[in-house]
């Protein structure tokens, strides 16, 4: 367990983040009143997250097991996030699940996904030319 937390300790700190920010009354504030701002926030946070996991998975292995990598890097994410905003939901009185946060959610993820195999691809496969 040890092992896996120092291969992914920025991808743990975020998942913190995450929920810590998931479940704490935000105030109001003047960025309220711009339009989606709430899902642009999302987008960022998954992909920041998704992004870290990818970035840390590539960083401390030398063969890519793609299976594990889509699990831990999109898979695992997009579930977390499926299961705060249903903790929202039905746990909290501060905060309500939404399904359009949900796909901000996905969204950040899958362009992280996007990014991470375009990468992958020119800078390991062009290594093994």
């Amino acid at each position: 367990m040890s092992k896996l937390i120092l291969r992914y300790t920025v991808s743990w700190l975020l998942i913190a983040a995450i929920l810590l920010a998931s479940f704490i009354h935000v105030p109001e504030t003047p960025m309220d009143d711009v339009p989606l701002m709430d899902k642009w926030v999302h987008i960022v946070m998954y992909f920041t997250l998704a992004s870290s996991l990818w970035i840390e998975y590539l960083r401390s292995h030398s063969r890519i097991h793609y299976f594990k990598l889509c699990i831990g890097a999109i898979v695992l994410p997009i579930l977390m996030s499926g299961l705060i905003e249903l903790l929202q939901a039905y746990c909290t009185e501060t905060r309500s699940g939404d399904w359009l946060d949900f796909l901000a959610n996905t969204i950040g993820v899958v362009l992280s996904a996007l990014l991470g195999f375009a990468w992958y691809r020119r800078q390991f496969l062009k290594k093994a030319d």
